[in-house]
């Protein structure tokens, strides 16, 4: 007998075993529940009820994890799981959870200090500002109205009548950014440099015009690494791993080819 056919025969016969070993391990109907799969989900259960289950409850957790498991494998065995755009995502989040988990170690002191030193606008406590306000709303001639009202407070005659505001008349150690999240229209640049316990001239915000009288500020200040330092060593580390993830995508990229029709339509 030829000996290059001998060897082809005996490749044959080894693709056709391992063949029936792989699927006769994807069709299994064995379900092995380790103690560790076990304890885990019995620990689960008990952070979110704040007990540990009785028996009857380690039985019902097992039976639904047990129920869990075969709707699983019968929806593998129909191909439930092609083409569903909800479970691609959830695989790449968990893909990319391992890989960030499995990047980085802890950071150096050095490394810490150089990123917050590079990044110290990051860290910037902006002034925060405690305030009152009267309100005169878009949809009822504000302009004329404020500016009335305005010279009404100026002279100490009777108030002619403003509007409610939906957040509320006074407001206490906002920040500028709280402001402009409420009030929009970057409108905090408007409490620069204002004096305290003052009514200012009509403001305009996305919503109207605002007569506002600043009671107490506090400046804004950038905290020193040793009172902030376990944030920065957070931000510095999920830093490092966005990037190493990037590359880590980047280099497993050149092994895909991309194809696109050409003559796509959108439609």
């Amino acid at each position: 007998m030829n000996k290059k056919f001998i060897i082809f025969l005996i490749l044959g016969i080894l693709i056709y075993l391992i063949d029936i070993l792989v699927n006769d391990n994807e069709n299994s109907k064995d379900i092995f529940i380790s103690d560790q799969e076990i304890n885990s989900l019995l620990k689960a259960w008990e952070s979110q009820v704040g007990r540990p289950p009785n028996n009857d409850e380690v039985i019902s957790i097992i039976n639904d994890y047990i129920q869990e498991e075969i709707l699983y494998r019968e929806a593998l065995n129909l191909g439930l799981e092609r083409d569903d755009r909800i479970i691609k995502r959830r695989l790449a989040q968990k893909i990319t959870f391992l890989k960030q988990e499995t990047f980085i170690e802890k950071p150096s002191l050095d490394e810490i200090i150089d990123f917050y030193e590079a990044n110290k606008n990051i860290y910037y406590i902006n002034p925060t500002y405690s305030f009152t306000h009267y309100f005169f709303s878009n949809e009822k001639n504000s302009k004329v109205r404020a500016d009335k009202f305005f010279i009404e407070l100026n002279n100490n005659n009777i108030l002619s009548k403003s509007d409610p505001f939906l957040l509320g008349k006074n407001f206490a150690y906002k920040s500028t950014n709280e402001i402009d999240r409420d009030f929009g229209m970057n409108f905090s640049k408007n409490f620069t440099n204002l004096q305290l316990n003052k009514w200012h001239s009509p403001m305009q915000s996305s919503f109207g015009y605002h007569i506002i009288k600043i009671v107490d500020k506090k400046d804004g200040y950038l905290p020193k690494i040793d009172e902030i330092f376990l944030k920065v060593e957070l931000d510095y580390s999920n830093k490092r791993k966005e990037e190493l993830l990037e590359k880590y995508i980047s280099d497993i990229k050149s092994e895909y080819n991309i194809i696109i029709n050409p003559r796509l339509k959108i439609e």
